[in-house]
């Protein structure tokens, strides 16, 4: 396990931090593909919506 030493010679061990690195923007692609996944969802929650309130009405 990788330890600092301060200057006194006492050993601590902190997290070392993490590389930074830059997140790369999405491409036309995967934005498109964002676009669609979201239409998706959108109306599988509304039909589902649709469906409950159907049946909450039969009884």
């Amino acid at each position: 396990m990788p330890y600092s030493e301060d200057e006194g010679g006492l050993l601590n061990n902190f997290a070392k931090e993490p590389k930074m690195y830059t997140a790369t923007p999405p491409t036309t692609t995967e934005k498109r593909n964002y676009a669609v996944q979201a239409v998706l969802g959108l109306l599988l929650v509304s039909g589902l919506l649709v469906l409950a309130a159907s049946i909450s009405n039969v009884s």
